[in-house]
């Protein structure tokens, strides 16, 4: 087996050959601008888009209509929140969301705080979970949006978007939800959910980088983000610039291929991970869950090892690619927000580590990685309790000399 393991599908994943080679025709023999309505080449590239636009509508139970691409989740999320608050700001100021969303919600709604809007951020349980009635109680006469994401991108928790977007339904106050993480992996219908806007990645589910969606409600509503990228008024108005045919082509192949594997995906990769955890109860032993044990991700373990730093523990496992959290934060030095938000003490956020299993994961590689991990955490522990005695051996044997000399 390779000496590198990748486990860290949260973050980003391998194209699937299948999805490339649906991608392949429209970098060269079929490589027109859709916008191109007067050839060929046009009409072809054009009858693409509408065909995948028509494929990813089916995965979430969406209309074609209510589809719009984007560069992915983080533009389609600022698309939602920026561009819904402008088209509602006249019916209020009021924004809700979570402490523990991704940080394309969470940077969006403290730059709308500057520019007037005000937003409250709730605050989860151990587990990660929001209570849909702190939702409700928040809500006012003047909220005009909710953002709740559908599963956490660090600790695998869902959210019960299904009863806070009745909540919100009820109230007539849009629902805005990132479900990045969950499209693919489990089932998601965009009218068992009730929600008004979802966005999503591609790249997330073995298909290409640089391409995602943003589901917009049409059904018995009028409502539209006021566009945040214009120049040309394509995706119906609300994104401008030429589409990226080859990705969409990608986008859609990567969500029917998913959404066709995703029970039997889901069940092997739900049970390596129920076994890894299993074994490291036992060897290296003082290990903590982080999220909810059972509302969670298939594919997701974050798990503490209190007493091993979490980047000195990566360090020293160079042939197993992890993460400590989210991808698009892993520069920052201090503790995982979502973490601080379950209200975990430092030492264990400090300690945690995110483990993402994904569809070219081999048994092979979890009984590698189940095995490296114990074996690291145990050795590191070892040494930390060695310096820590040899610390109290050098304070003791530091005390008679002091008081000899005085």
């Amino acid at each position: 087996m390779d000496t590198f393991v990748y486990m860290d599908y949260h973050a980003t994943t391998p194209v699937d050959p299948r999805v490339m080679e649906a991608m392949l025709p429209y970098f060269t023999e079929r490589f027109g601008n859709p916008a191109s309505r007067q050839h060929r080449q046009g009409w072809v590239a054009g009858e693409a888009v509408e065909r995948a636009r028509a494929s990813v509508a089916r995965t979430i139970g969406a209309a074609a209509r209510e589809v719009v691409f984007t560069s992915g989740a983080t533009e389609a999320n600022n698309l939602a929140l920026k561009g819904m608050s402008a088209t509602l700001q006249k019916r209020g100021d009021h924004i809700i969301t979570v402490r523990t969303e991704h940080n394309s919600v969470l940077d969006v709604c403290r730059k709308l705080e500057k520019n007037g809007f005000r937003v409250t951020y709730l605050d989860v349980d151990g587990d990660g979970l929001v209570d849909p009635g702190d939702v409700a109680g928040a809500i006012t006469g003047k909220t005009i949006l909710v953002s709740v994401m559908l599963a956490n991108n660090e600790i695998g928790t869902l959210q019960p978007v299904g009863e806070i977007g009745a909540i919100c339904r009820s109230r007539g106050v849009a629902f805005h939800t990132d479900a990045t993480q969950a499209v693919g992996k489990i089932p998601v219908d965009v009218g068992s959910l009730q929600v008004d806007l979802l966005a999503m990645s591609a790249h997330k589910v073995y298909g290409p980088k640089g391409v995602g969606f943003l589901y917009i409600r049409r059904t018995g509503s009028r409502l539209a983000p006021v566009s945040q990228i214009d120049g040309g008024g394509h995706e119906g108005g609300l994104r401008s610039g030429t589409l990226n045919v080859p990705g969409i082509v990608g986008c859609a192949r990567a969500l029917e291929l998913a959404a066709a594997e995703m029970e039997a995906e889901g069940l092997r990769l739900s049970g390596w991970r129920d076994e890894m955890l299993r074994a490291w109860e036992t060897s290296p032993g003082d290990v903590r869950l982080n999220g909810h044990p059972t509302r969670r991700l298939p594919n997701n373990l974050n798990v503490s090892f209190p007493g091993v730093e979490d980047n000195l523990l990566m360090m020293n496992m160079k042939d197993v690619a992890v993460s400590t959290g989210s991808a698009c934060s892993s520069s920052k030095p201090e503790p995982s927000h979502v973490l601080s938000a379950l209200g975990l003490p430092r030492g264990v956020a400090g300690s945690a580590i995110r483990f993402g299993l994904g569809r070219f994961t081999t048994e092979e590689e979890v009984r590698y990685v189940t095995g490296r991990v114990a074996e690291e955490v145990m050795r590191l522990r070892e040494l930390r309790g060695m310096k820590g005695a040899g610390a109290r051996n050098r304070k003791i044997s530091r005390t008679p000399s002091t008081t000899t000399t005085r």
